[in-house]
């Protein structure tokens, strides 16, 4: 009896889900408007609601490491 030789575990996972992938139909514009979502979510919304405080008050590393060790040891005074 000859024995099968199987493929590593990391490329039969690989497989299956190339496999899966190749085999959607309805999945790949589920999968388009779930890329389009977290683009918009993490990209846009960064820009406008989410500013970068640090950079915008302070000059250098040394002065933002300091605002950030101050409001982490005394949250209330911020």
């Amino acid at each position: 009896m000859q024995q099968v030789k199987r493929k590593p575990l990391p490329v039969r996972i690989f497989r299956f889900y190339v496999d899966g992938f190749k085999a959607m139909t309805v999945g790949r514009y589920l999968w388009a408007i779930i890329l389009i979502k977290l683009f918009i979510i993490f990209f846009v919304l960064k820009l406008f609601f989410f500013p970068n405080i640090l950079n915008r008050d302070y000059d250098n590393d040394a002065d933002r490491a300091s605002a950030v060790r101050r409001s982490m040891l005394d949250p209330a005074r911020h």
